[in-house]
């Protein structure tokens, strides 16, 4: 039997996080993940282990983990669990260096073997962007679906094969093509009051180009095309949230975000059986989650939690 072929990548220094703002949280690593040995995957865990409820936070593009630093303290507050994986190619995980690496299913494995490795229970499911496009399917496997309980969902969709509009085709071959791929400028853009520490955050996980692949890549997964990775799953997705999901749910839109603002939520919110009014924040951008003090003590009071 041949082994498989290792995976090329690079990983970050860890001198590039040494001066984070608000993200001192305890970081962990695996580097034996089925399917991904030999790589190296980063994940924020924090509060106690064997609390009752824990909140899997699912970062987006070009973002990592410290997108939730706004919001995991209001988590933490309650009692619970909270764990922020870093995708490959993102944060502190290892980055492939090949863009034919990354598809849909290594990153919707990833994260569901990670869930199978901490054994996490009671799950809330906080998803915004590739958070959603990823994080929604996963209640399609068995075993996921019977670790959730709950969803906070902020801007983002499922990937249903059906086309996408002339704005993302330019973001797609944008990300893919620009000789400077800035991802904290990126961000910045439609979050004004970043600060240029929070924005150099963003940045720090990329030294060079080299380990630039996977967030170059992502946009052009997005399952927009019948016959593309992900839109099987997807759709079963959507007929899991809209006819079997009995969870408590919260909604949050970003109201100025111009891809993934309130007519795609909308579309979101009558597709998730029980969801309740979305919460709107005009101001917000398509990075809800920078709006995070607001947004966690909302969903925690939705919820009951506080």
């Amino acid at each position: 039997m041949t082994a498989p072929k290792a995976i090329a990548a690079v990983r970050t220094p860890e001198e590039r996080f040494a001066d984070i703002p608000d993200f001192d949280f305890p970081v962990h690593y695996v580097d034996d993940l089925p399917g991904y040995e030999g790589l190296r995957a980063a994940y924020v865990d924090t509060g106690p282990v064997d609390a009752d409820r824990t909140f899997l936070c699912l970062h987006g593009e070009p973002s990592w983990s410290f997108l939730y630093r706004k919001m995991i303290p209001h988590f933490t507050a309650t009692g619970a669990r909270v764990v922020c994986p870093d995708f490959f190619g993102f944060g502190r995980s290892d980055k492939p260096t090949e863009l034919e690496t990354y598809t849909f299913d290594f990153h919707r494995n990833h994260i569901l073997a990670l869930v199978e490795r901490l054994d996490l229970k009671n799950i809330t499911l906080v998803v915004q962007d590739w958070g959603g496009l990823i994080g929604l399917t996963l209640p399609v496997d068995e075993r996921f679906k019977a670790r959730l309980s709950r969803l906070i969902i902020m801007n983002t969709a499922l990937g249903l094969g059906t086309g996408a509009g002339d704005g993302f085709t330019a973001w797609k071959e944008y990300a893919l093509t620009v000789p400077v791929f800035d991802a904290g400028q990126i961000i910045a853009r439609g979050t004004p009051d970043l600060t240029e520490a929070e924005t150099a955050a963003y940045n720090a996980p990329y030294p060079d180009d080299s380990y630039q692949a996977g967030a170059r890549k992502f946009p052009a997964l997005v399952p927009v095309e019948p016959d593309m990775d992900g839109v099987e799953v997807s759709k079963q997705a959507a007929a899991y949230w809209s006819s079997d999901w009995s969870g408590d749910s919260f909604m949050v839109i970003g109201g100025s975000d111009p891809v993934l603002g309130p007519p795609v939520m909308k579309m979101m919110h009558s597709l998730i059986k029980g969801c309740p009014e979305p919460l709107l924040i005009e101001a917000a951008g398509h990075f809800v989650q920078e709006w995070g003090d607001i947004v966690a003590p909302a969903a925690l009071k939705s919820f009951g939690d506080i």
